[in-house]
């Protein structure tokens, strides 16, 4: 299982969402931080709905300097965002996630990059050797 969780971690976290153009951030302060809210499995989804509406979830999570790339539900496990944000805004995330999820969440956070430019760039050399 826990393999399982991995694998789809790295299928999420180097996936493109739709729409979503590669950007240049080598000259930017921002952060992709993806955040995994897993679901406390003691509750069902009323009880864990009335813990967020409790602490204010949709009010203050993402905080507003947050931009969400993906947000998905894993099924049996909870819900995956991957938000950019400014650098010096990494405190504000972490009070949003503090105040709004815990309860009905347990988190894990982890530094996240773009790398389907790069696959690109990658596919486009390769395809270039063999036109050779």
């Amino acid at each position: 299982m826990k393999a399982l969780l991995v694998i789809l971690f790295f299928l999420i976290a180097t996936g493109q969402s739709p729409g979503q153009t590669p950007e240049n951030d080598a000259a930017s302060d921002s952060l992709m931080i993806t955040i995994f809210m897993k679901h406390h499995q003691d509750k069902n989804i009323e009880e864990l709905r009335e813990i967020r509406n409790n602490n204010g979830f949709l009010e203050q999570f993402p905080p507003p300097s947050a931009r969400v790339i993906q947000w998905f539900v894993m099924m049996g496990i909870g819900q995956v965002v991957t938000v950019k944000i400014p650098a010096s805004e990494l405190r504000n995330l972490n009070i949003a996630v503090e105040k709004s999820v815990w309860g009905a969440f347990s988190t894990e956070f982890y530094p996240t990059y773009d790398l389907y430019p790069h696959i690109l760039e990658e596919k486009k050399k390769l395809k270039s050797q063999h036109e050779e």
